[in-house]
C-alpha cells in the first residue's frame, strides 16, 4: 500500500527506464490516468493501456519511449508530496529547463502541463516536473 500513488508511479517509470524496459505496469486510478494522459500528449511516453482485473482493480500498462537507445524522459521528479504540498499561482508556475521540460499541474480545470495552465490563466498543485 502506497501513501503517495503519483510518487510510486514516477518511481516505477524511472526504475523501468534504468533497466531499459519497454513497458511498466502500475495500479490504476483517475489521477494516475490523467498524469499519464499529459505525458502521452507531450510525447514523453508512447501510450498506455488499461487492464481490468476480475477483482475489480484496474492496472495501467505504460509503454516507455526511447530515442537512439536513450530514454526520452531524462528526469522525472515529484514536487508536491503528501507531507508538503506545493501550490503555484499562474505567475509562479515553474519553467522546467527553460521550457524544454514540463511541470504537470493539477488545476481546478483538470490535470495539465504548465504551458496549458498559463494559457488558461490558472494555477494549482505542482505534481511533478519532467524533462
Amino acid at each position: 500500500m502506497s501513501n503517495d500513488p503519483i510518487g510510486d508511479m514516477i518511481t516505477r517509470i524511472r526504475n523501468a527506464q534504468m533497466r531499459r524496459r519497454n513497458s511498466v505496469s502500475t495500479p490504476g486510478s483517475k489521477l494516475r490516468g490523467r498524469v499519464l494522459e499529459v505525458l502521452k500528449s507531450e510525447g514523453f511516453i508512447r501510450g498506455y493501456t488499461t487492464t481490468e482485473h476480475a477483482s475489480g482493480r484496474t492496472e495501467f500498462e505504460v509503454e516507455l519511449k526511447y530515442f537512439d537507445g536513450q530514454p526520452v524522459i531524462k528526469s522525472i521528479d515529484r514536487v508536491s508530496k503528501p507531507g508538503r504540498r506545493v501550490y503555484a499561482s499562474v505567475d509562479t508556475l515553474p519553467h522546467v529547463m527553460n521550457g524544454l521540460g514540463i511541470a504537470i499541474v493539477s488545476t481546478p480545470k483538470g490535470v495539465m502541463a504548465d504551458h496549458e495552465a498559463r494559457s488558461l490563466n490558472v494555477g494549482g498543485e505542482v505534481l511533478c516536473t519532467v524533462f
